[in-house]
C-alpha cells in the first residue's frame, strides 16, 4: 500500500496527460509531498527525488511511447509501491511480460461498473462502483504477468 509519510516524496511520472494534475492535487490533499517529473526525465533524476512511492500517469499512445515509465517501473519495482493509472498500468503489465491489447470498445468519458476484490487500493470501496473510463487499450486478461493480482475488472477487461 502507498505510504503517505510526512516529508517523504511520492514521485509522479507525467506522460503528458492533463489528468496528472488531478493525481497531484489528490495526493497533496491527502498530505503527500509530491514531485512530478516528465516522462523524458532520467532514472538518475527519478532516483534523486528519493521517492517512497511511484505513480505512473495516464497518457496518449502505447507503453513503448511512455518515455521513462517502463524503465522507472523496472528500476523501482520491488523497492517501493507503484501505482499505474491507465497508460501507467499498461506500462507495468508490459514491463513485466504481459500483453496490451485493444479494448473491445473504445471508451472515452463513459461511466461503467467496476467490480473489484476489496483488496489493496480497493479496501473500503463498495464492491460495485461506477467509474468513468478514458482508454482504448487494456491488459490481456489471459496474459497478465504471474507476479500481478487482478483486483478489478469491468465487463471482462482488466482495470486493476
Amino acid at each position: 500500500l502507498f505510504l503517505l509519510v510526512f516529508g517523504m516524496t511520492t514521485l509522479i511520472i507525467d506522460n503528458y496527460d492533463s489528468f496528472t494534475f488531478n493525481l497531484y492535487q489528490f495526493l497533496c490533499e491527502l498530505g503527500a509531498k509530491v514531485t512530478v517529473l516528465p516522462n523524458d526525465a532520467t532514472i538518475e533524476e527519478c532516483e534523486a527525488v528519493n521517492p517512497v512511492n511511484l505513480v505512473v500517469s495516464p497518457g496518449p499512445g502505447y507503453p513503448a511511447e511512455a518515455g521513462i515509465s517502463k524503465k522507472a517501473i523496472r528500476h523501482f519495482g520491488g523497492k517501493i509501491p507503484i501505482l499505474g493509472v491507465c497508460l501507467g498500468m499498461q506500462s507495468m503489465i508490459e514491463e513485466f511480460g504481459g500483453v496490451i491489447i485493444g479494448a473491445r470498445e473504445i471508451v472515452h468519458g463513459k461511466a461503467r461498473t467496476m467490480k473489484h476484490n476489496g483488496k489493496g487500493l480497493y479496501t473500503g470501496v463498495k464492491p460495485d462502483f461506477l467509474a468513468t473510463r478514458y482508454h482504448s487499450l487494456v491488459g490481456d486478461p489471459k496474459q497478465i504477468p504471474q507476479c500481478f493480482d487482478i483486483t478489478c475488472m469491468c465487463e471482462g477487461e482488466v482495470m486493476g
